[in-house]
């Protein structure tokens, strides 16, 4: 039986100047198994997965801009093991940007297609100011120094961790974290939670594809029974299923509506979640229509 214990780390910035210091950074530690944690916290952005091995330490998405050295402060209050590996689900900033304060010895790995977003560091879709790229100020450091473009396994045994990909979905390159020996995913903003999902073209991200591609995941990935997502609590290996299915219904909706001469705005207007999911997040009108307006340009494109 899983054992969850939620402990917090404050981490007090200080700044470079004088003796003031940034609002503080709170970081909220979950125990999922007895070696494996997540690490979440308010503002921080995305889910941080912390997974220790025998010898060393691999970390899931880093969170924003200065949550690096929060995420290592953590660790290590949990391990003294050193961190040797960093995986990243996705380019966001909100899940890459505290790479930079972990060592050089570390290995970030990636799916190919995230680090060229990484490299890019583009704004997302519905945003018009590119995010923040902390990797010009490191002359790179940070960004993957391995990449994989449909499957990687690293480490062994009780250690091992297998990296998937199966295609677009809230980005071009979401990868799919598994711990195997745990029955553990970290599913990145591949699934971010129960709430309409965030369908970012501009880094390779589909709605069309979205369906198929999580339908290809929950099909294929054996033996787990617990989800981190990007942003919201765990689910279960059924709740996958339903989640493809949410995007599968989603978007014949938008298929319905233009068949019928609809207008983004208007199937927008028309759209509530079905009761089927009615315990998912209520949701926000402006990405409704955006991903509306995502797929009809994916469609008639």
């Amino acid at each position: 039986m899983k054992r969850t214990i939620v402990f917090a780390v404050v981490v007090a910035l200080s700044l470079a100047v004088g003796a003031a210091q940034d609002t503080p950074k709170v970081i909220d530690v979950e125990q999922l198994e007895d070696n494996l944690f997540v690490l979440r916290g308010q503002g921080g952005g995305g889910n941080t997965g912390v997974f220790v091995t025998t010898d060393g330490v691999v970390v899931v998405d880093t969170k924003n801009p200065g949550w690096g050295q929060p995420i290592l402060e953590a660790i290590g209050e949990l391990t003294t093991n050193p961190v040797t590996t960093l995986i990243n689900t996705h380019s966001h900033g909100d899940h890459v940007s505290g790479n930079v304060a972990f060592a050089t010895t570390v290995e970030f790995v990636a799916h190919a297609t995230t680090k060229t977003n990484m490299e890019a560091m583009r704004p997302y879709t519905g945003r018009t100011e590119p995010p923040v790229n902390v990797f010009a100020d490191t002359n790179g450091h940070g960004l993957p120094t391995r990449t994989f473009t449909d499957r990687l396994s690293l480490g062994s045994g009780a250690d091992q961790i297998d990296l998937y990909y199966f295609g677009r979905a809230h980005t071009g390159g979401d990868a799919w974290v598994v711990f195997p020996a745990l029955r553990t995913l970290h599913a990145g903003d591949a699934f971010l939670g129960k709430r309409v999902p965030f369908l970012d073209a501009e880094n390779g991200g589909s709605g069309v594809a979205i369906p198929d591609t999580l339908q290809k995941a929950h099909d294929t990935i054996p033996n787990v029974d617990t989800i981190i997502t990007g942003h919201s609590t765990q689910a279960s290996w059924a709740d996958l299923n339903e989640w493809a299915a949410f995007n599968r219904d989603f978007l014949e909706m938008v298929r319905t509506g233009r068949a019928a001469g609809r207008s983004v705005d208007e199937i927008a207007n028309g759209w509530a979640v079905p009761a089927k999911y009615a315990d998912y997040d209520p949701p926000n009108p402006a990405s409704v229509r955006r991903n509306i307006r995502v797929i009809v340009d994916e469609l008639e494109g």
